[in-house]
């Protein structure tokens, strides 16, 4: 997995960066537990509960959960990667770390697995906005984009409407988009669609990202159709009522 993360060419970083790292977190395709003597991968099995903590699961038999179970706290890190769900060559959006104290919170499931929170001490983003040292209250009290959770299932979908790709690369300007460049689609996100922008081989140009702005964020994701007729200057569909 690369670890290039092309800078913005014009901005395409949607939210704070707390509620940016929150986003990341709730899809993120590769979670690292670091602990002084142990590595646990935690992809599935992490959540930031309503409270704004990182919750994480281990099972009970792992390195990792004894440690803790013995010791009653340990320093550690979380490292997260956040990839596009569409296949193109360079997947990576984002990266962050989250660093703190992890104690023991109680055990969960019928294996069981152990549950632990991680008080936060410092965490950082680097997406196409950079790389962002990031508050802990400001992490407890952000929010994630609405669409994170639908977000895979809907850049998916989109990436299979071959028409609607091909209008949404033609509102890319031509100066951002070289002859025989590939365009793909990174991001679905309350405020609009990113598409990454990949120079033709043998140039020594590289990738960006460009983004297509709604005229109104979402609120969830039943308005996506609405915003992409309106972002591609199509009529509004007619929404038909039973009985009428």
């Amino acid at each position: 997995m690369s670890g290039n993360i092309p800078p913005a060419t014009v901005a395409v970083a949607a939210g704070t960066p707390a509620e940016r790292l929150r986003t990341l977190l709730v899809a993120a395709d590769s979670v690292t537990l670091l602990t002084p003597t142990h590595r646990a991968e935690l992809t599935g099995r992490h959540r930031v509960g309503p409270d704004g903590r990182l919750r994480v699961e281990l099972p009970a038999d792992s390195g990792a959960a004894r440690e803790l179970a013995r010791e009653g706290d340990l320093p550690a890190v979380v490292h997260a990667a956040d990839l596009a769900p569409v296949p193109m060559p360079d997947r990576v959006r984002g990266r962050a770390a989250l660093t703190g104290w992890l104690t023991v919170e109680g055990l969960r499931g019928r294996r069981p697995n152990l549950v632990a929170v991680l008080h936060l001490a410092t965490a950082g983003i680097t997406d196409t906005g950079g790389t962002t040292p990031i508050d802990p209250d400001a992490f407890a009290t952000a929010r994630p984009d609405p669409l994170a959770p639908a977000e895979t299932e809907l850049l998916r979908r989109l990436a299979t409407d071959a028409s609607t790709v091909e209008e949404l690369t033609g509102l890319v300007p031509a100066r951002l988009r070289p002859a025989d460049a590939r365009i793909h689609l990174l991001r679905l996100d309350r405020a609009g669609i990113v598409l990454r922008v990949q120079a033709p081989a043998g140039s020594t140009a590289g990738p960006h990202d460009v983004r297509l702005s709604f005229a109104r964020p979402l609120r969830d994701p039943d308005q996506l159709a609405a915003r992409l007729d309106a972002l591609l200057g199509r009529p509004p569909r007619r929404v038909s009522h039973t009985g009428r």
